[in-house]
């Protein structure tokens, strides 16, 4: 299935000695591929570091995605090494694609499998918390990886980016359906005005599902609460256009669950970065993602535990109407129920 590899490196130190990005190059079926890897400030070769992918979109480029998502100093903070590969050429257009167009025998699969492998020669890594995201049609690789590179990888997500139906899938591709093999937890970010045909909301049959179709698959086979919590995100930015619902479908198996951030009068952004400036998308993805490993959410009996204990302790700080001021629970109209733990919630009191 694999030939030879051959590697080449360039190292560029970044922030003096501690930081490490090195511009890898790698003989992968017959190709020279390139990827970009960070080794964080706090890597010392005596701990297991977690792996985060980012996939830039069709056309794009690692050098250029790694500064939209900028995952560096959530590395350095959080502890784990990012890697930004390049898409390979495709033939049909000259564009870089993770997806060729048919007939095609590209398949990056193998190339990401063969990075994780490389990697896991030379640093130490953990293998359980191997994680991806990509934007636009780095997304929706991002989900090819979920469904068919599933054995590696423990938690994913896609901005900006639909899920391929399995039947365009199978017949277009001959990829065969989505075949994950493990509970695995998801974080989709997707725009309601995204007008990019392979990643509209309301979806694109019958080559791309729609949001709800991808949450409901997901769901579905994680074996999550059917109606999912939704909460409003604090309206931070108010000239951005766009707000943002949180959607999550909890207590799946191995405790995993689906999430969807729903950038309301989103387009076809990368949140943080352009778009919406109430979230950042980088955070948001390192910090769902690395609540899990292989097996589902880490350490997943006591986390429960801790969160209702969480929840039946914490006590309310104060309450807010939309425009920020202090109030009590009025009735009939959004409040902000502020926590000491450091968590937001939406309620409206019907009377």
């Amino acid at each position: 299935m694999q030939n030879k590899i051959l590697l080449l490196f360039l190292f560029i130190p970044l922030f003096g000695m501690a930081q490490q990005q090195i511009n890898k190059t790698m003989i992968h079926d017959g190709n020279a591929r390139e990827y970009i890897v960070y080794i964080p400030a706090s890597y010392d070769s005596s701990t297991s570091y977690p792996l985060l992918f980012s996939f830039h979109g069709g056309g794009g480029t690692s050098s250029d995605f790694i500064n939209t998502n900028d995952l560096r100093p959530i590395a350095d903070t959080a502890g784990f090494i990012a890697i930004y590969p390049q898409a390979a050429i495709d033939p049909d257009d000259g564009s870089f694609s993770w997806l060729h167009k048919a007939p095609t025998t590209h398949n990056d699969i193998f190339f990401i499998e063969a990075i994780i492998d490389t990697l896991s020669t030379q640093y130490m890594i953990d293998n359980n918390r191997v994680y991806a995201c990509g934007y636009s049609e780095g997304g929706i690789f991002s989900y090819e990886l979920g469904c068919r590179l599933n054995n590696r990888i423990a938690a994913f997500s896609s901005v900006s980016g639909s899920m391929l139906v399995d039947a365009f899938r199978d017949s277009y591709y001959d990829l065969g359906i989505c075949s994950p093999v493990h509970p695995t937890a998801v974080l989709l970010i997707p725009g309601t005005n995204d007008m990019s045909p392979h990643s509209t909301y309301s979806g694109f049959q019958p080559y791309y599902m729609s949001a709800d179709e991808i949450t409901t698959y997901w769901s579905n086979y994680n074996n999550t609460d059917i109606n999912p919590v939704i909460s409003q995100l604090p309206n931070i930015n108010t000239f951005d256009g766009s707000t943002v619902e949180r959607r999550v479908w909890e207590n799946g198996d191995n405790c995993v669950r689906v999430e969807e951030l729903k950038v309301i009068g989103g387009d076809h952004d990368w949140p943080g970065n352009s778009g919406n400036m109430d979230i950042s998308a980088s955070v948001e993805v390192w910090n769902f993602v690395s609540k899990f490993d292989i097996n589902g959410l880490i350490d997943c009996n006591t986390t429960i535990n801790q969160e209702i204990n969480n929840f039946l302790n914490k006590k309310t700080l104060v309450i807010t109407d939309m425009l920020g001021r202090n109030t009590k629970e009025l009735k009939n109209i959004p409040l902000f129920y502020i926590y000491d733990d450091g968590t937001v919630e939406k309620k409206i009191i019907i009377e």
